[in-house]
């Protein structure tokens, strides 16, 4: 009873503090960017919460008890991201668009930006479904079993999309300041606790060596080009994350972005490193529980993704176990407002605004956006039923966004010699590349043969799906623009320094 308690006493306070700042929102600047005045320490704690979400909290945990150590390439692709963020976090903030789709425009056409924001609109669909797939299963295990994952998600759904139509950017940032802080207690305290629950360290540790020796080595058994797969897609998303572009304009100057990166990229490796050893110990405790393996003996990645969760249900004294579940609360609450807000905004500005309400008033621009988080909502929702884990949905979303922007915009940022053409035909060729293996993929799936395309076996481990679309994206980028005219100096003007 205490579990369900904190929980749902945590998420009555989030809910209070998102209604008491939807009465400050008087403009869309108050909704999409905060008012464009959020200081440091805040930018911190919600651009930490929109990195570690379900794809941290169930997607790199399954992959853990999947492969062990290893696991941590796939957050290690985020921290090298977050590095080269560092260098144009500044330029991002002069430049004080709304979203990463106008710095496209800005600097290629609005075609660009058009197929960024179908991007967006489709990627961010996926990650915030996975939220309320992830909210399903959260409150499944926390009512033991009393309410399916199928009704959880819906109820996670309502949740999430109710929080997001409130207050907007500045709902986000408020609350994140309690989701970042009970996030770093919460972990922080669940490890030890976990660990001397199951004999100390010695026995952990012997308990992961005998069932799974590899789970301590670099590689965890795996390649190179599996290792690039799992790199790819977080360090690529991380680059060409709308949502981390939308809350530099909301810093207060572009010292303070750039000091908000350096605070994200110390707070995301500590969390996530917590997560990863969390799960590294619930292999251990679990490696010989049948609820965690199928029939054939083969691991049952769904179950596997609960570990955190079920570490802290079932392994940790309550009070410890019922901070850790608050803390899943607010991961899957922030990051799901997080990429409502994004998407909300893409399609708000991009289409509505820019094609059919030129004139729309500012509160008029705040009811329509609302209106755009509950459709975009509705749809994340039914998206779910195309994925079966969270983490085959994070690495399709990751590389949809990564494969499709991140090349263009780093060329934005660092090539001078990038074309228009080369920055629309790269968006084009990432996000047709993505769709295309996610939809062969779909027609071969449960096949005993499945086919071979251009010498590649459908359908394929989405683990290595951002090598063949990031490959694609990227050589169109360069081929395209040493075809097409030297761009002129104003083009680039703002984004490179000279």
């Amino acid at each position: 009873m205490i579990y369900v308690a904190v929980v749902v006493a945590y998420v009555v306070l989030l809910l209070g503090i998102s209604f008491h700042k939807s009465r400050s929102v008087k403009s869309s600047d108050d909704f999409m960017v905060a008012g464009r005045n959020v200081p440091v320490y805040m930018l911190v704690a919600t651009l930490v919460c929109t990195w570690v979400g379900s794809g941290s909290l169930f997607a790199s945990a399954g992959l853990t008890f999947r492969t062990g150590i290893s696991a941590l390439w796939f957050s290690a692709g985020a921290w090298m991201g977050i590095l080269v963020v560092y260098l144009i976090a500044g330029r991002v903030r002069r430049i004080a668009q709304y979203t990463l789709t106008d710095l496209l425009e800005k600097r290629y056409s609005p075609v660009a930006k058009l197929l960024g924001t179908i991007t967006i609109i489709i990627a961010y669909m996926v990650i915030a479904g996975y939220q309320f797939k992830g909210g399903g299963r959260f409150i499944s295990i926390l009512s033991e079993g009393s309410i399916s994952p199928e009704t959880g998600m819906l109820i996670a759904a309502g949740l999430i999309i109710g929080f997001t139509v409130l207050a907007g950017m500045v709902s986000i940032v408020s609350i994140d300041i309690f989701n970042g802080s009970i996030m770093l207690v919460a972990m922080t305290l669940a490890l030890p606790f976990a660990v001397f629950a199951n004999g100390g360290v010695a026995e952990v540790w012997n308990a992961i060596g005998q069932a799974e020796p590899q789970h301590f080595s670099v590689f965890g058994g795996n390649d190179f080009f599996w290792v690039a797969g799992i790199i790819l897609p977080s360090f690529l998303l991380l680059l060409s994350e709308s949502s981390i572009y939308q809350k530099f304009s909301s810093a207060s100057s572009e010292g303070g972005a750039r000091k908000a990166v350096l605070g994200m990229f110390f707070g995301v490796i500590l969390v996530e490193l917590l997560m990863v050893a969390i799960a590294l110990v619930g292999f251990g405790v679990y490696a010989d529980d049948p609820r965690f393996f199928l029939a054939d003996g083969s691991l049952n990645r769904g179950m596997a993704e609960e570990i955190i969760l079920r570490i802290g249900y079932e392994q940790l004294p309550a009070i410890i176990g019922a901070l850790l579940l608050a803390a899943g609360a607010a991961i899957l609450i922030s990051t799901g407002n997080t990429f409502l807000i994004v998407t909300s905004t893409n399609v708000t500005r991009d289409i509505f605004q820019a094609y059919f309400f030129r004139d729309a008033r500012p509160r008029q621009l705040i009811w329509i956006q609302r209106a755009c988080i509950v459709v975009i909502g509705a749809l994340a929702y039914l998206f779910m039923s195309q994925f079966q884990t969270i983490l085959e949905m994070a690495l399709v979303s990751y590389t949809m966004i990564g494969a499709s922007l991140a090349p263009a915009l780093l060329a934005a940022f660092f090539w001078k010699r990038v074309t228009r053409v080369a920055g629309v035909a790269s968006i084009a060729s990432g996000m047709l590349t993505v769709l295309g293996i996610v939809f062969v993929n779909f027609m071969f799936k449960g096949s005993p043969q499945g086919a071979q395309i251009l010498g590649v076996q459908f359908p394929i481990d989405m683990d290595y799906i951002a090598l063949p679309a990031v490959t694609v994206s990227t050589l169109t980028l360069i081929v395209v623009s040493l075809l097409t005219e030297k761009p002129r100096e104003e083009d680039w003007a703002g984004f490179i320094e000279t």
